[in-house]
């Protein structure tokens, strides 16, 4: 027998999409993979999630999220999918040999940030390593940050964080900017940034919390030290869509292509939302408002079809 709908991934998109599905009675079945609740689970305080006036640890929110979906009969698997065939109906979804049938599905697999791969960097994340300027700017306010990176998305974040920060330094390991012109110019132009070109970081220090970066500079080889309490890796982000290539049309960098102001892919009764689809806002409010989106589309598509 097959299911109503089966919702692909765990993060706020996924668990908003559980929530709206099944309390529309659709009883989804939720596969969260392994990495259960996405990258809200990779970071300490929340504090722009509207109702918690107080803010929230992260895995704390993701914890509301899923108790309140399964409150209303989300079936959860802790899996991941590992391979999918969308050319006929029911769809086929597969966990290893295990083979689930779906009407509908909701595919809400995020994005994983870049990470540098340096020693501290994965200790420290949540404790003054971020990828996100919008989501931890503010706590850095009155302190040095660096921004890694030289393209769009690290100009971007580091204009944004001059709002907070004391002073901002953009590090990258090349002599210009594979940004626009026009962004590239702001960021050089501004009282607050310095740029350090030719430079790359070669670990974090910090017991509790970031207090200095290492850096070698590429081209006579030596090693600095820089006094910052915040870094923003901003070297980009991969969509978590390898299972779906082949199935679903991705655009140029893998994110999956939507139907504008819907959750609509390519394929009828196939449903995207959150950061698998969205590489501009990148927030859990957003993601959780296109998984509402999603579940609302799904419910629709069903009752079209089944009269």
């Amino acid at each position: 027998m097959s299911e109503k709908l089966v919702i692909i991934g765990s993060g706020p998109a996924g668990l908003t999409a559980a929530v709206y599905a099944a309390r529309a009675d659709l009883s989804p079945l939720m596969i969260e993979g392994f990495e259960r609740g996405g990258q809200l689970m990779l970071t300490t305080d929340v504090e722009n999630y509207p109702g918690f006036p107080d803010g929230i640890m992260g895995p704390d929110l993701m914890d509301h999220f899923r108790k309140q979906a399964e409150r209303f009969g989300t079936r959860i698997l802790s899996s991941d999918v590992t391979r999918v065939d969308f050319s006929e109906h029911p769809f086929r979804v597969w966990v290893g040999e295990d083979l689930h049938e779906a009407e509908t599905v909701v595919i809400a697999t995020g994005a994983s940030a870049r990470w540098l791969g340096l020693p501290n960097e994965t200790r420290l994340r949540g404790h003054g390593v971020s990828a996100c300027a919008t989501c931890d700017g503010f706590f850095f306010r009155d302190k040095p940050i660096a921004v890694i990176g030289g393209g769009d998305s690290a100009m971007e974040e580091a204009l944004f964080l001059t709002k907070f920060g004391s002073r901002v330094t953009v590090i990258h390991r090349r002599h210009e900017f594979r940004a626009s012109k026009i962004m590239a110019h702001r960021v050089m132009d501004h009282p607050k940034i310095d740029v350090m070109w030719d430079t790359v970081v070669e670990d974090v220090e910090g017991e509790q919390a970031v207090s200095a970066l290492i850096l070698r500079d590429v081209s006579s080889g030596e090693t600095s030290k820089l006094d910052v309490e915040g870094v923003f890796v901003a070297i980009g982000h991969d969509p978590n869509t390898q299972v779906f290539r082949g199935q679903l049309e991705l655009d140029a960098a893998g994110y999956i292509v939507t139907a504008p102001g819907t959750t609509r892919t390519s394929v009828e009764g196939v449903f995207a939302a959150g950061d698998v689809v969205d590489h501009i806002y990148r927030q859990a409010v957003t993601a959780a408002g296109m998984g509402c989106m999603a579940a609302i589309d799904s419910e629709r598509w069903l009752e079209a079809r089944h009269g």
